[in-house]
């Protein structure tokens, strides 16, 4: 098993019950365990402005599946939440992202991991260091609490709302 991270975000319909649904899908992946779930955040688009804001957190899962087979289940995921395809930075009903594979490096034409927004993204050096923690570091050797420190743009807002205390710990129900 690979300890992945998995970026979620939504700006369309119902972001925070979007985001559920899409907890809901990753924690029936066969050849996967949903590890634990940060809190809610919320942000401006990275994009263009006339949108919503996003809702975003990151979860952990647990996998045995290929990169590859991992990102075609995350676009599966996406595709039966609405997700369709258009400007880039757009709105969208659902955007998974594979963030981490354990300590993998790759970059094929399908899939870059680490991804390469990770490091510059507040929306998503928030969530991981609270799964993470500061120290942690990052395939090029960075710490996270270095990044969000150097991170351009305002850090995004906590939401009282969490999708674990919604969802549960991210155990299934036989592991408890």
């Amino acid at each position: 098993m690979q300890r992945c991270y998995i970026g979620l975000g939504a700006n369309l319909g119902d972001p925070p019950g979007q985001l559920r649904g899409a907890i809901r899908a990753l924690r029936a992946l066969a050849d996967c365990r949903l590890g634990p779930l940060s809190p809610l955040y919320r942000s401006s688009p990275l994009g263009p402005q006339d949108q919503p804001d996003f809702f975003n957190a990151v979860a952990a899962l647990d996998s045995t599946l290929p990169p590859l087979d991992l990102l075609d289940a995350l676009q599966r995921i996406e595709a039966q939440a609405g997700r369709v395809r258009g400007r880039r930075w757009g709105p969208r009903t659902l955007d998974l992202d594979l963030l981490l594979y354990g300590n993998r490096a790759m970059d094929t034409p399908r899939l870059t991991v680490p991804h390469p927004g990770l490091y510059e993204r507040a929306f998503v050096l928030w969530p991981l260091a609270d799964l993470c923690g500061e120290n942690y570091r990052l395939p090029r050797g960075e710490d996270i609490g270095t990044l969000k420190r150097a991170c351009p743009g305002p850090a995004p807002v906590r939401q009282a709302e969490a999708l674990g205390a919604v969802e549960g710990s991210g155990e299934r129900d036989g592991d408890k």
